[in-house]
């Protein structure tokens, strides 16, 4: 199926998009998280186990992973919500998506960026021509916090290896860090995104581009142009990364018989 990319782009910058009203909860929903309080850390960051545990993680693969996060409780958060979100996607992509945390209805899915932000991400994706299949998404966190709230710093630090893990195993050639949360914990950083935004940063070697939220664009449409423009800064960081590697020289593997 083919991607309308004007339909997107329309998406992003035409359209005046309706906010978000307040939902009367389902019949049946799942009530609200223990009190965050509830809600400590059981790996403590710095520690030998915590150095233990993230070399572990450091040496799995997909299933090992997957497993890992589905059984972790290093924070409490594990208690807290319905089960995790692992991530999502195209596990040898070139474009990598992270964002912050689960909410309610990423909780109750298990599948990050769903609901009306996911449909949004999904635009963003589209206006480059992807779609959403074609990317990874993951998240800084794999469980959601409480009433979602911000992810703390020990619960990030906890959650820290499966996402590096993540990285490691995708190789992805960028990464799009979408929102505050993701782009600080990415690069280790308490800049504001807007100033964080409109220019490249890296993790390690690869790219990183920051951009929005789809949840904050749907809350200030005015803001989707600026996000457009770091879509645009990523597109051309790939293909000046492309243009780079076709103009190197094939190296000769024949063997001299002469």
């Amino acid at each position: 199926m083919s991607i309308d990319r004007n339909s997107y782009l329309h998406e992003l910058g035409i359209v005046n998009w309706v906010r978000r009203t307040t939902e009367a909860p389902q019949a049946g929903a799942r009530t609200e998280a223990a009190p965050d309080a509830q809600a400590k850390p059981r790996v403590t960051a710095g520690s030998a186990e915590a150095a233990a545990r993230a070399a572990a993680i450091s040496e799995m693969d997909w299933s090992p992973l997957t497993d890992a996060v589905r059984d972790c409780t290093a924070c409490g958060l594990r208690a807290t919500c319905t089960q995790t979100v692992f991530g999502v996607g195209d596990r040898n992509a070139d474009w990598m998506v992270i964002g912050e945390a689960p909410g309610a209805d990423e909780d109750r899915q298990g599948e990050p960026f769903v609901g009306r932000a996911g449909q949004l991400l999904n635009s963003m994706l589209g206006a480059v021509g992807l779609q959403r299949e074609q990317v990874y998404i993951a998240n800084i966190l794999k469980c959601r916090p409480p009433k979602n709230r911000d992810p703390k710093p020990d619960e990030a630090e906890c959650c820290r290896p499966f996402l590096a893990r993540q990285i490691a195993l995708v190789k992805p050639r960028l990464i799009l860090a979408v929102g505050r949360i993701a782009a600080q914990n990415l690069l280790n950083t308490d800049v504001t995104i807007g100033k964080l935004r409109g220019q490249l940063h890296h993790l390690g070697e690869i790219p990183v581009v920051v951009t929005y939220h789809p949840a904050y664009l749907l809350r200030s449409p005015k803001e989707k142009r600026k996000a457009w423009d770091d879509l645009k800064l990523a597109l051309r960081t790939l293909r000046a990364s492309q243009q780079q590697a076709d103009s190197q020289p094939r190296q000769d593997t024949t063997t001299d018989t002469a």
